[in-house]
């Protein structure tokens, strides 16, 4: 009992710290967004509201993302059809 009183503060600072991550990941590797994120730079660039170095170095880090993206989903299916 007095275990559970002692410990529960840091269980709770963990589960909070795994949500945030969990959110995090999901903001920065969620392929919808990483795609909109792209349509909108290159709609920036076209438009003239971005130089073209600000646009390169904005893209190459957003295709980054998508990669680990996409590798984080084929895993994932792999994962899933392993189970079945």
């Amino acid at each position: 009992m007095i275990h559970k009183l002692v410990t529960a503060p840091f269980d709770l600072v963990i589960k909070v710290g795994e949500k945030i991550k969990e959110e995090a990941d999901k903001e920065l590797f969620d392929l919808p967004t990483i795609q909109q994120k792209l349509i909108q730079l290159q709609m920036m660039y076209e438009l003239g509201e971005i130089p073209e170095e600000a646009y390169t170095e904005k893209e190459e880090e957003l295709l980054i993302r998508y990669e680990i993206a996409k590798q984080r989903e084929l895993e994932q299916w792999e994962e899933l059809t392993k189970k079945d």
